[in-house]
């Protein structure tokens, strides 16, 4: 197959060129760049010094020419490019994985609250479905990939929510990320001497994750009214860990916490169990998997749940491959590592 991708430059935009040039299904690759950069020419070389084999130049972002051309559009920019650029592709059925936050929410006003900018029109937002790839069954010709933070947590929720293990009022999430999750703009936060050897609370509640991260989880649980949702920089340059924290529902044993997980990830060859103790993040460095640890305290009637993932790849570039496997109705695991990178 031949692909293209919009948005190359980028940290995700960088891994997913990695990996797709090593898909064992994909021939070819173009690259776009998007309105607002220059039109000089570019070549992916010149923007990335480790991709210097790659002599690939960056061309004008032309609708019609992609669709004649390719067979699948990846979209690896930041937030508010694509709401702009993608109604020809939706128009025309399409295929495209749009690893932004532009199509993810269903409703216009809830993008626009929580990413402050305008929205997709309701009818183009209408045509991508959410693309959590363990839950993916019929995927469509648009595919919104979830956010790196919601991936881990909903992966980490989802038994106890599809289940209705837990008390829906108490769910509590304490998320961390490397700061290669901010991307390349450099911000305060992102100096290494600011962050260096320190630790940065940000966006309390008020993440543009959470929505989308509600809005599956009320399609499992509508009962689940909100939840407490804390992020937290950390001195490293890739991944997460997710630990949530809730009440377990009346009645509930370890072996029934077990057997949930078990059951809902039976299929899953990108999520891993831990039955005893918990992931770390280099448990998942460098691989496409979530690795998940669970704990339950009955003197506090407490589940604690740890989930790690690699943010670039399970959490953007690993997972919009994952899901174009599904598209394409390859093998699920084709072109994504087998292993972490260790140590």
């Amino acid at each position: 197959m031949r692909v293209g991708i919009l948005g190359a430059t980028g940290y995700s935009g960088a891994v997913l060129f990695s990996l797709l040039k090593q898909h064992p299904q994909v021939t070819e690759i173009d690259l776009y760049g998007h309105e607002g950069q220059s039109t000089a020419r570019r070549l992916l070389a010149d923007e990335i010094p480790a991709f210097s084999n790659a002599a690939l130049p960056i061309v004008p972002f032309v609708p019609q020419d992609i669709m004649a051309t390719t067979d699948c559009l990846f979209c690896a920019t930041p937030a508010g490019i694509t709401k702009n650029l993608m109604e020809p592709f939706i128009a025309q059925n399409f295929p495209v994985i749009d690893l932004s936050g532009d199509y993810r929410l269903k409703d216009p006003t809830q993008y626009e609250k929580w990413y402050h900018k305008k929205a997709a029109p309701s009818h183009l937002l209408k045509e991508a479905e959410y693309g959590l790839s363990e839950f993916l069954t019929h995927p469509g010709h648009y595919i919104a990939n979830p956010g790196c933070y919601a991936t881990a947590t909903l992966l980490g929720l989802a038994p106890l929510a599809l289940k209705k293990l837990i008390e829906p009022t108490s769910i509590i999430v304490d998320a961390k990320s490397g700061i290669s999750g901010a991307g390349k703009k450099l911000s305060a936060t992102s100096h290494y001497t600011f962050i260096n050897e320190n630790a940065c609370l940000y966006k309390i509640n008020e993440h543009q994750h959470i929505p989308e991260i509600m809005q599956q989880l009320q399609q499992w649980n509508a009962a689940i009214p909100a939840i407490q949702f804390t992020t937290t920089l950390i001195p490293i340059t890739r991944g997460i860990m997710v630990t949530i924290y809730a009440k377990a529902a009346a009645g509930l044993t370890a072996t029934q916490i077990q057997a949930a997980y078990a059951q809902v990830y039976a299929q899953s060859p990108f999520v891993r169990l831990r039955n005893h103790g918990f992931p770390t993040i280099q448990d998942v460095k460098g691989s496409n998997y979530c690795d998940i640890g669970y704990n339950y305290n009955p003197k506090t009637n407490t589940i604690t749940v740890v989930a790690t993932i690699d943010n670039l790849l399970k959490g953007a570039a690993g997972q919009a491959v994952q899901n174009f496997n599904k598209l394409s109705g390859f093998t699920e695991t084709a072109g994504l590592p087998e292993l972490p990178s260790f140590p």
